[in-house]
């Protein structure tokens, strides 16, 4: 039997949370420019940002897509989305983490229909069989229509300890779709192999889906004051910078969204997970984007205008963001990454560290650079 296609009996938008520098994918990445502006996707020339907005075709069109960024950011969205409603681009003022930008989405959404449902997916993410994901998409939305919040969980492949993790409950009858008992921090190594093991747990991927009106009645029980704020400012906000808005932007709670409203929303039995397997990543770091993009037949993965020579080398991810050849001879497992006025050469193992080396260069002055 087909399932109904809910994204037809709700109207519902998507929301594309594109905020954070991405300092482990410097110096590509950088205040200036982060990476969800960059084409690290591996579909051509196409940014991060662009490829999460043609993900949601075809169940969301771009007049139903918001776009929350850094005012910093904001004209370089807007040049990347040319196509993208004006008011669809919302700018943050200061950054105050996932919780204000996504409550401030549906607070927005709601104005416009109080019944819709909302679909938030980070802008730094890949998936690769879209198929797949379409379809976890519409058992969301169905799931969504019960009032319950909803995330798309992703089948583990390894006891990764870079993501968090999501404790599953009972079937709820509905798909896959399976209660979530608790959401669990970054696990060290040992720790996410016992949630390998034991079946019980999923990657938690960042991707929500609710009605918009639900959404809104759990924030004003979990978080009033951040509930109180956002639905205050949404008859107001403007693209248009305005004093006014930044200060009371300013003053709302700095909280991600999962701390804030899922985990505890969680305990009282209102999350939903929809479990998925669609070749998802989140690109965090250097080693992480040669494996999710694959390599050729030395073990390389190569982004960038330039040409890689390689001789007796191997596993390297080579970037060459300046257009200028690479030439690699006997060396095995490195991240080089070369752009017009800084190369970063390190062994592809500690990649997760690019960041305390940013913060090093801060430190010493480099600011241009970063």
């Amino acid at each position: 039997m087909t399932r109904r296609d809910t994204s037809q009996a709700a109207t519902v938008y998507g929301v594309i949370p594109a905020g954070g520098s991405g300092l482990r994918l410097w110096p590509l990445s950088r205040a200036s420019a982060p990476k969800f502006l960059h084409a690290l996707s591996g579909r051509g020339d196409r940014s991060l940002l662009q490829s999460t907005v043609d993900r949601f075709s075809p169940l969301i069109e771009i007049e139903r897509i918001l776009v929350v960024t850094g005012a910093l950011h904001a004209a370089a969205v807007g040049a990347q989305l040319p196509a993208l409603p004006a008011e669809n681009l919302v700018a943050e003022p200061i950054p105050r983490e996932s919780g204000p930008a996504i409550a401030l989405a549906a607070a927005l959404i709601s104005q416009r229909d109080p019944q819709a449902v909302m679909v938030s997916c980070h802008a730094d993410q890949l998936v690769g069989d879209l198929d797949a994901f379409h379809e976890a998409l519409r058992t969301a939305i169905e799931v969504a229509s019960s009032g319950l919040l909803v995330t798309i969980g992703v089948t583990p492949h390894g006891p990764e300890t870079g993501y968090g993790y999501l404790q599953l409950g009972e079937p709820l009858g509905i798909g896959a779709a399976r209660a979530v008992v608790q959401f669990r921090e970054k696990p060290d190594r040992e720790t996410a192999a016992a949630y390998l093991t034991s079946g019980d747990y999923l990657w938690n991927a960042g991707m929500f889906c609710w009605r918009v009106d639900a959404f809104l009645a759990q924030l004003a029980i979990e978080l009033p004051g951040l509930h109180a704020g956002v639905t205050a400012l949404a008859p107001c906000w403007t693209s248009v910078a305005d004093p006014e808005r930044a200060q009371e932007w300013a003053a709302l709670q700095k909280i991600s969204i999962d701390h804030g409203l899922m985990q505890p929303a969680a305990a009282r039995g209102m999350v939903a997970t929809v479990p998925a397997d669609f070749g998802w990543a989140d690109i965090g770091d250097w080693h992480t984007l040669g494996t999710v993009l694959g390599a050729d037949a030395d073990g390389h993965t190569l982004l960038g205008t330039g040409s890689l020579v390689s001789e007796g080398s191997a596993d390297c991810v080579v970037v060459t963001g300046s257009g200028r050849t690479v030439a690699l001879l006997g060396v095995t497992g490195l991240a080089v990454v070369d752009t017009e006025d800084v190369v970063l050469i390190c062994p592809r193992e500690r990649a997760q560290e690019v960041k305390a080396l940013v913060e090093r260069a801060r430190r010493e002055g480099h600011d241009a650079v970063l």
